[in-house]
């Protein structure tokens, strides 16, 4: 198998990765590992020299791309600039191709990596996590909780989502795991009150980050989308500023209906930031380029596993050498 080398971030950066604990990008790489195939097949060929770097290998590549998910978008981007590349002859050789896949791959992410940052204020920080059922938006919260306690920030749990009593249950127990608290009423409450009565608490408290968990709701659904701007319209008549975040958790799985539920959320709650779910479960993680080259909003997190600190920030390069690495 072709090795495509170390990732090239500086010697400072390898640094904070280590003190981070050993084995993250293992970790990260095991997490990617049906993507990473599609990404990695016919490169040992390519390498052994069987495999002419020309026309024919790019229009292979672009099957590959698709196959993954990556989406039409992204992978013309890419292959046109391989293109550009292979007719001024600055690709001879399996080295240089691989590499210049991956700095154009890196390229689409770039401008997406932008780690969710928790900015100092009198009031709480609020956090309004969306998505589809299924998506994995309560687990998400469970682990950014633990995250940001972690962190030093106090941090208190909205169980906005009423309709599902296993929601608020399960919310509940990550709370107890966690050790912070959790704002809860009973079930078919409205979801906006719950998460008022939430904010008023948090803010009397002093806590530091409000994160706000809403019922799954299909992205085709206009009545339900509805609630979840209202969530958002009663919460700026207390301030204009909050919520802080609209986090969508998109479960990866989904390869490119991922792509339409993430249009039909922006459009309805002017979306801040992506948490991309289940990426350990699929080979269909290249939709992460297709989100990226579409949107542009920030990719704050990326989950590749059940543990809580499988609830990564998201680096475009790290991600890319995981797809690379074998």
């Amino acid at each position: 198998m072709l090795k495509f080398g170390k990732s090239s971030r500086s010697g400072d950066e390898e640094s904070a990765s280590s003190a981070e604990g050993g084995g993250l990008f293992a970790r990260l790489r095991q997490g990617l590992s049906k993507t990473g195939a599609r990404f990695r097949e016919g490169m040992a060929a390519m390498a052994a020299g069987q495999v002419r770097i020309d026309a024919e290998l790019l229009d292979d590549v672009e099957t590959r791309l698709l196959s993954a998910d990556v989406g039409i978008e992204a992978c013309d981007e890419v292959i046109a600039a391989l293109r550009r590349k292979l007719d001024r002859r600055q690709l001879l050789d399996a080295e240089e191709f691989v590499a210049a896949l991956k700095d154009e791959l890196t390229g689409i992410l770039l401008p997406c990596e932008k780690p969710l940052r928790v900015a100092s204020s009198d009031r709480p920080f609020v956090i309004l996590m969306v998505g589809v059922n299924g998506a994995g938006k309560t687990t998400t919260i469970g682990k950014l909780a633990r995250r940001l306690r972690d962190q030093g920030h106090s941090v208190m749990l909205a169980a906005g989502d009423t309709f599902r009593a296993a929601a608020v249950e399960q919310l509940q127990a990550w709370g107890e795991r966690n050790g912070v608290p959790v704002i809860a009423q009973a079930a078919g409450a409205d979801s906006a009150a719950v998460i008022f009565d939430a904010w008023q608490s948090a803010r009397a408290r002093g806590i530091d980050v409000l994160i706000a968990d809403t019922a799954g709701r299909l992205h085709t659904r206009d009545n339900l989308m509805r609630e979840l701007e209202k969530i958002v319209r009663v919460l700026r008549k207390q301030d204009e500023g909050v919520p802080d975040e609209i986090l969508l958790a998109l479960d990866a799985t989904t390869g490119q209906n991922a792509v339409n539920q993430a249009e039909s959320f922006h459009q309805s709650t002017a979306l801040t930031g992506i948490v991309l779910t289940k990426l350990d479960g699929t080979a269909k993680g290249g939709v992460v380029f297709a989100i990226a080259k579409r949107f542009g909003i920030p990719l704050r997190f990326i989950g590749i596993g059940e543990q809580a600190g499988d609830l990564r920030p998201f680096a475009a390069r790290e991600f890319v050498e995981a797809l690379f690495s074998d």
